[in-house]
């Protein structure tokens, strides 16, 4: 099974997947670890939304790859890759479909104002699910770059609200 995790930026996402992963025997894969390791090192301060946007392409392919390998296995992968457009996650659903792999939504609806006291802490604290800081800018893009799951997604969604 796929397990997707959907919130904006602050919404419990990592910590939601540490649990999930205890009930499910999964395996996490998180883009923002990836994105600390693999490609923050080589950022330019000249490059913007687009160089990222090629590089989780590219990991994504390594991720679909590993997916079918667990699911071959019999274990579970949980998605804490972002998902912010519904066309990221129609991606993965239209995966799933493809390869006859079950797939659950679970939809973390967090308020803006609890989701940004979490950030600062996190940002403050640097505690287990810390992978980088979070500006103020860069939640405020988000903000307006994160697309709410839709009625039709939600139809058969795990919905955590707070």
């Amino acid at each position: 099974m796929i397990h997707l995790l959907v919130g904006n930026t602050g919404a419990g996402k990592s910590t939601y997947a540490s649990n999930l992963k205890k009930e499910t025997s999964g395996i996490i894969f998180t883009l923002d670890k990836w994105n600390k390791v693999l490609f923050f090192p080589d950022k330019k301060d000249i490059d913007g939304l687009d160089w990222f946007l090629e590089r989780i392409d590219r990991a994504e392919i390594i991720i679909e790859d590993l997916i079918l390998q667990l699911e071959n296995s019999g274990v579970d992968s949980i998605l804490d890759v972002g998902l912010s457009k519904f066309l990221h996650r129609e991606k993965y659903r239209k995966f799933a479909n493809d390869n006859s792999i079950n797939l659950q939504l679970h939809f973390l609806d967090v308020s803006k104002e609890i989701r940004k006291e979490r950030v600062l802490k996190r940002n403050l604290n640097k505690g287990f699910t810390f992978e980088f800081e979070v500006s103020e800018a860069n939640f405020e893009f988000m903000e307006n770059w994160f697309e709410t799951p839709t009625e039709e997604e939600l139809q058969n969604a795990i919905i955590i609200k707070e």
